[in-house]
């Protein structure tokens, strides 16, 4: 380890207090930040003096962090074991349950995505009161989402023109021109030069399909949680289109099966459990099942790829899916931003096996899904 490492790592362990007599060295790492987060939590070691070091700094500094922003910084700067151990120092040993215990606290705050994301991480600890409340602020943005994306993805799905059938649809963009002049032929006025438009033909902007099946198979570490969340409520929006049959299957080293749950997708997210090791050769053996017709299915990965059991079975599994002819995509992202990270040597050995492997948002998943079943 270099000295500058050793020197920052000192830093972190004296706390703000020592700023005045040693500074962190440049990096790639957000020692600031992670300053900040560990002064959060530890800083309640002080008590009283605490409050009264934090009365004479009397606003030096930037924003004190709240209980979402602090929970969302220890995630984003921090391993997942370190994490682990915060949170437990910070309900057990300093008593932090403002949002586990106060439904006052969780009232005064915003619906948001990222309220929703701090939701989901301690949901497992909340009770009564707090936790219906947490339920129905789960229920507002999983909503305000799928209003976001559901027109999209249903224009995706059902917007190609269908030249075999007619349409009550009369627009412009619909005009069947052709057939209009062919059925109308016989009502030409020789005498005016003219052709009367007696009936007047458009296509069908829906396009008929034979059903198809989707498996979305959703890697539930805590590093997917975005993708978590956009997965549950594509997984509701695709659950209402009649050309597909959508199945919702979640995992760690467990696997849970939610398509019964599809077309709720609050009830998807409120039983994701975040955390745990990640089996994805297990996830895809049991998704295997689910292929009835695999001409006609759709096996949709959504994970990091860092597999926590045997590769080998993983790749095999994958493999047996391609080859009994059903379409395997590996997603390593669903989220808006689409920025993906994830094991590229799994990737690579899996776009050789013929799956399709990327990161996409969710508009362009429905995109994608409708150039495969259309």
């Amino acid at each position: 380890m270099e000295d500058g490492q050793i020197l920052n790592r000192w830093r972190l362990v004296l706390g703000k207090y020592a700023s005045g007599q040693i500074t962190y060295s440049q990096g790639d790492v957000n020692y600031m930040g992670m300053e900040e987060v560990l002064d959060f939590l530890y800083s309640r070691e002080y008590g009283e003096e605490q409050d009264i070091r934090q009365e004479r700094q009397g606003g030096s500094g930037d924003s004190r962090l709240t209980v979402p922003g602090w929970l969302r910084q220890m995630k984003k700067l921090f391993p997942r074991e370190t994490v682990e151990i915060m949170e437990r120092h910070a309900l057990e040993k300093y008593e932090m349950t403002e949002l586990l215990t106060d439904p006052e606290v969780l009232r005064r705050l915003e619906p948001n995505r990222e309220l929703l994301k701090t939701i989901m991480s301690l949901k497992h600890m909340m009770k009564g009161e707090v936790l219906q409340l947490a339920r129905e602020i789960v229920r507002k943005v999983a909503r305000e989402i799928m209003d976001r994306l559901q027109q999209d993805v249903q224009r995706a799905m059902q917007g190609r023109l269908d030249r075999t059938s007619g349409s009550p649809v009369r627009s412009m963009r619909n005009l069947d021109i052709r057939k209009t002049i062919r059925k109308n032929l016989q009502h030409y006025d020789r005498e005016r030069e003219q052709l009367v438009l007696q009936q007047v033909y458009f296509h069908s902007r829906m396009k008929r399909y034979h059903q198809w099946r989707i498996v979305i198979c959703v890697d539930e570490s805590g590093s997917m949680l975005d993708s978590v969340i956009h997965s549950a409520i594509m997984a509701g929006i695709f659950a209402r289109l009649p050309m597909l049959d959508t199945r919702l299957v979640i995992f760690d080293t467990n696997v849970v099966d939610l398509s019964g749950h599809v077309e709720d997708p609050v009830e998807t997210l409120m039983s994701v459990q975040l955390g745990g090791g990640t089996d994805i050769a297990g996830a895809l053996g049991y998704c295997e099942t689910l292929i009835d017709n695999p001409h006609r299915t759709l096996v949709v990965l959504i994970s990091d790829l860092y597999e926590g059991g045997s590769l080998n079975n993983m790749l095999g599994i994958s493999r047996n899916i391609i080859e009994s002819g059903a379409r395997l995509i590996a997603l390593t992202a669903l989220d808006m931003t689409a920025t993906p990270n994830y094991s590229r040597h799994v990737a690579g050995q899996l776009t050789q096996l013929g799956a399709f492997v990327g990161a996409m948002t969710p508009e362009q998943l429905a995109e994608h899904v409708a150039e495969m079943v259309g």
